[in-house]
């Protein structure tokens, strides 16, 4: 069963057609392939220069909560130097102006301090040292602090240490 020529000579233009529509196809192909390999590219360069942001945004943040403390270091380093001439009055005001300081640099960078006297204990926020009787307090509200805590951003630093008050009896 061979072909005779009226099938082959309409065989012939679908058969160009065909070919036309593969070479077509294959340049899409190629061109789609190109642009995938520009488009991980240009990912990769995304993410390599984000991960350069974020190793410089840590440093420069660093830097800068370091540059507010020069101030605090300064003082202290006054204090130390002038501790043996200075009356008790003028130690005493260096110290407070020191600690002005320091709150400032610390208000700066985010770091708050938790004073939660009269609060609820929260074990998430404090840390409880002792339970003591108390006639006036909630009982489980702290009733003193030993030793303040610190967030960072709004997360925990240093839990306070607390004394917590129970009921009396």
């Amino acid at each position: 069963m061979s072909e005779s020529p009226e099938q082959a000579a309409a065989a012939s233009p679908e058969l160009e057609s065909l070919r036309e529509e593969l070479a077509v196809t294959r340049a899409l192909v190629e061109q789609l392939k190109d642009e995938k390999l520009r488009v991980f590219a240009e990912l990769d360069n995304i993410r390599k220069r984000a991960q350069r942001d974020v190793e410089q945004a840590h440093r420069y943040a660093l830097e800068k909560f370091a540059a507010e403390l020069l101030p605090v270091k300064d003082s202290l380093d006054l204090g130390v130097e002038n501790a043996g001439k200075a009356d008790a009055a003028a130690l005493a005001e260096g110290q407070a102006a020191t600690q002005r300081l320091l709150a400032k640099a610390m208000e700066k960078a985010g770091i708050v301090d938790l004073n939660p006297v009269g609060e609820p204990f929260d074990a998430n926020l404090h840390e409880a040292m002792a339970a003591q009787p108390s006639e006036t307090a909630e009982p489980n509200s702290v009733l003193a602090v030993i030793q303040r805590g610190y967030t960072l951003n709004g997360r925990l630093l240093r839990a306070a240490r607390v004394i917590v008050a129970r009921a009396p009896g």
